[in-house]
């Protein structure tokens, strides 16, 4: 898969923008503030529907416009698709196919990226939230018909924990009521749960084979999963259950699980007016050598693991695609790397089918590479070397 033009209009700095990239190594070079991340940026929200910079869609439009345009021409198991996106101050996002109006969500369809950012050592020295957004992510980037388990299970969230609080002020019928929602946040939060455990077990081993690829060592990198459902249940066992114990478990047994979890703090989430389990609560668990990459590693171990995990995520991506392999992104990240990691990870990532980088000064990024070399200033593209 590789994306072979990208078209925007009224999208951050960009009045109109034309870009088209070629299969293999791709840099978009200019000075910090000229417009590179803001084109890859619209290339990766294509992917997931967001962007890693900003909480909503309205700092993504021109200031003075009301809406933001981006096309994208893809070129995936030897089909062109047209992808197109409206992004809307005051109403719903549009979105077509090939000229044929459909749901945003299913642009995610046709086009799979991976972005390695600065902002990903935040996945590792970070709070929760930032790690049950790469999981999010990624599910949708794996299974696109996640998001609509995501959507729907943030609305249950909203919904329950409304009601909770307005039990906090008298409301009545308050079981009646908390038990349909009680049943959406299980039916939704189960997906989300099931999906995230397979996740977790399947990135374990493309983990510790990107991170030897990066330090050429073997510093055990392990994910796990720490969720608020087995933490709320009375009278289990505390012992940690494997990636793979977990992703085992049935449908059955981990809704019921939720229910019981549910039931053993309903005292706590009325008084507090909070929904105080399910996915938005759990957290996702990295260590190196058996100890916690936050408050243990170092700066170097903490950047290998965050760059091992996108490395990850885009060999899973690889594997299980029939349209090839995922877009990888590098926005900025070889400024952050000493000489050697930047050679290693552009090693790594060098035979996916399309790469596409941005860096401040040519410097910045590995020699001996075949670069289409495209220049950015002041939100223009000035140059393109062949």
């Amino acid at each position: 898969m590789r994306v072979a033009h990208l078209s925007l209009g009224d999208f951050r700095n960009y009045a109109t923008a034309e870009l088209e990239l070629t299969a293999g190594p791709n840099l978009l070079v200019g000075r910090n503030g000229q417009g590179k991340t803001n084109l890859v940026e619209a290339i990766a929200y294509f992917a997931i529907l967001r962007s890693h910079r900003a909480t909503g869609d309205g700092p993504m439009i021109r200031a003075g416009a009301d809406s933001a345009i981006a096309r994208l021409k893809v070129e995936a198991a030897q089909r062109d698709v047209l992808l197109e996106l409206q992004l809307n101050r005051d109403r719903p996002n549009r979105a077509q196919v090939n000229r044929n109006s459909v749901r945003p969500r299913e642009v995610t369809r046709w086009f799979s990226a991976v972005s390695f950012m600065p902002e990903d050592l935040g996945i590792v020295r970070g709070e929760p939230s930032g790690r049950r957004r790469f999981l999010d992510d990624a599910l949708v980037s794996r299974h696109p018909v996640a998001a609509g388990a995501l959507g729907d299970y943030e609305r249950a969230v909203r919904q329950r924990t409304s009601l909770l609080k307005s039990a906090r002020r008298g409301g009545d019928a308050l079981e009646s009521t908390l038990s349909i929602w009680d049943e959406q946040l299980i039916e939704y939060g189960v997906q989300i749960m099931l999906a995230r455990r397979e996740l977790v077990r399947d990135l374990g081993e493309p983990l510790r084979a990107g991170y030897r690829a990066l330090v050429d060592e073997d510093h055990a990198p392990t994910l796990g999963l720490q969720e608020s459902v087995e933490g709320a249940l009375p009278d289990v066992s505390r012992e940690t259950r494997s990636a793979e114990e977990l992703a085992d478990v049935s449908r059955e047994t981990l809704a019921e699980e939720f229910r019981a979890a549910l039931r053993a703090v309903r005292g706590r989430e009325i008084e507090r007016g909070v929904t105080l389990v399910g996915p938005h609560r759990d957290d996702l668990l990295l260590s190196l050598n058996g100890l916690p990459v936050k408050g243990y590693a170092s700066h170097g171990e903490s950047w290998s693991f965050a760059l091992s995990l996108k490395i990850a995520l885009a060999t899973v991506l690889r594997a299980e695609s029939p349209a090839g392999d995922p877009v990888i992104i590098l926005d900025d990240v070889f400024a952050e790397l000493d000489s050697r990691r930047r050679e290693r990870l552009m090693s790594a990532v060098n035979d996916f089918e399309q790469v596409i980088v941005t860096a401040a000064v040519e410097d910045d990024v590995p020699d001996g590479v075949a670069w289409h070399c495209v220049r950015i200033e002041a939100g223009r593209i000035v140059e393109e070397d062949a």
